[in-house]
């Protein structure tokens, strides 16, 4: 190779180089450059759809963009997860999901249409989000020991609702079982609203529900609160007990919900958006707003929320292996 040849070769690789730094960075510049959709994997009027709306509210004057919210509920939440796994990785296509997303679903279910650790990039964990086992007040049931002590009594006569297989409820229903040594049948439902209605109504014996969007119902004594997933008591309902409380630390299950972008979209882009959603969470009229549902407003950064998913996709795997859980 010539002199002339090698220069030209560096050339060509520097400016390859420098088009591959500089192209992020105009892009970031550039973006937003259309409406932002916030995909949300279940139907309108749940946890995780309130959440999406506190921050598409504020997200998009910040970013002068109009930020739109899409539901696209089924499949455990797959279909709307493989919607932002497989869309253009520029920004503008997000997902706003809970634990069952990140962590359950990829943990219980082997083929899958994506990969969560490898197709999406993970923006913030936003909000902690109790889960509480509630039973309608038509139901003889005052505590959580009277529901198992009647599931050992009947064994699978004791109904639980979900929202379809491998969701955050369906896993913790079997953790209780599992840990209380009964079987409980699980009642699939297409979203939060209507699971609430059923339990309510008494369609099943237990609704395994987030705090937030069965708060209301249990102040008003359309349900009563029997436990909370986790493992100690909340400061939303201090006088109700957590499963290390209950000797059932095997059952403990903790909700959250999360933002996370398609693989690929670009650091700058990805480092703007958790900044910008962080400053939303700590403001003080979002803490109180969530506070007002039983959420806990947090802000973890991409870091944190790959960590978790990566321990609790293990745990959930190991777990369905023990159990015998599977969704495929």
């Amino acid at each position: 190779m010539t002199s002339t040849s090698r220069r030209a070769t560096l050339v060509t690789a520097l400016a390859a180089l420098v088009t591959s730094l500089v192209s992020p960075l105009v892009l970031a510049q550039s973006w937003p450059s259309k409406p932002i959709k916030l995909i949300v994997p279940f139907p309108p009027g749940g946890a995780t759809d309130t959440v999406a709306r506190l921050i598409a509210e504020r997200l998009g004057p910040r970013l002068g963009q109009a930020v739109i919210i899409e539901n696209k509920p089924g499949a455990a939440t797959v279909i709307g997860v493989d919607a932002v796994a497989k869309s253009i990785p520029d920004g503008h296509t997000l997902l706003v999901s809970g634990a069952s997303s990140f962590t359950v679903v990829p943990g219980l279910r082997s083929k899958l249409p994506f990969d969560v650790l490898k197709d999406l990039t993970p923006i913030a964990l936003v909000v902690n989000a109790p889960l509480v086992l509630v039973t309608a007040p038509s139901k003889p049931y005052q505590r959580l020991s009277d529901v198992i002590a009647q599931a050992k009594a009947k064994p699978k006569s004791l109904t639980y609702s979900t929202y379809g297989p491998g969701t955050a409820p369906h896993l913790a229903g079997e953790l209780l079982a599992y840990a209380a040594g009964v079987e409980l049948e699980p009642v699939p439902y297409k979203g939060s609203a209507e699971a609430l209605i059923g339990a309510m109504r008494g369609d099943v014996d237990v609704g395994v529900e987030t705090l937030s969007t069965a708060s209301a119902h249990i102040k008003a004594g359309k349900l009563r609160v029997l436990a909370v997933t986790s493992g100690k008591r909340t400061a939303f309902l201090p006088d109700t007990p957590g499963m290390e409380e209950l000797r059932m630390p095997q059952a403990s299950f903790d909700g959250f919900y999360a933002v996370a972008a398609p693989a690929g979209t670009p650091v700058a882009v990805v480092q703007r958006l958790t900044r910008e959603i962080s400053e939303i969470m700590a403001l003080p009229e979002v803490k109180e707003k969530c506070a007002l549902l039983s959420l806990e407003a947090v802000a973890l950064g991409p870091d944190a929320l790959r960590a978790i998913m990566k321990t609790d996709i293990i745990r959930f795997h190991e777990l369905g292996q023990r159990i015998k859980i599977s969704l495929d």
